[in-house]
């Protein structure tokens, strides 16, 4: 997003990864951080799945809010909407929850940018497990095989949640920035 960001003049980025988020909206970035650093180690234990969840509804519906200020007229650029968060939720148990129906009544996007990345390129870009948190991968601790089919699991249910729309999948790139000029060739078309 910091590449595209850069490389978009004209266009807005969303996102809630904390240096896309406006001034204004810290509490997002906050709360993202707080989810990570102490919820997450804590699930199934000091706070249930529906805690999470409930934490993480703020950041879809931040960016729900997001594109419903943006100009229509204005392109705009969103980083996951609320398909991956929805995905994460299913995958650590919450099949169904109603607020999954409310955020698939939110304004969807004309086209959908699938970037595809290999479990094998994620685990290295992560450390080899290093650097991941417990909405990545299965079980307590990151292990390859847990990580690898958890990713398997979500991609196939974030391409589940995309299906009614015109997806565009871009394979995997060797840089961030080839990545990103796919992105603007797709967006060009």
């Amino acid at each position: 997003m910091t590449e595209l960001s850069a490389s978009l003049p004209g266009w807005r980025t969303l996102s809630t990864d904390g240096e896309h988020v406006r001034e204004e909206h810290r509490l997002i970035a906050r709360l993202r951080r707080d989810v990570v650093e102490d919820v997450l180690p804590e699930v199934g234990g000091a706070y249930s799945t529906e805690f999470l969840a409930s934490l993480l509804q703020t950041a879809v519906v931040h960016l729900r809010d997001q594109v419903e200020h943006t100009n229509p007229a204005a392109p705009l650029l969103v980083d996951s909407y609320y398909y991956k968060i929805l995905a994460k939720c299913r995958l650590a148990g919450l099949d169904e929850n109603p607020m999954y129906a409310w955020w698939r009544s939110f304004p969807q996007p004309r086209a959908v940018i699938y970037l595809d990345v290999s479990p094998k390129s994620a685990w290295r870009r992560s450390g080899d497990g290093a650097r991941l948190n417990r909405l990545e991968h299965y079980g307590t601790r990151p292990e390859w095989f847990a990580f690898e089919s958890y990713q398997k699991n979500l991609r196939k249910l974030m391409l589940e949640e995309v299906r009614r729309l015109p997806v565009t999948m871009i394979g995997e790139q060797p840089s961030t920035a080839r990545t990103a000029q796919a992105v603007r060739e797709v967006l060009a078309a």
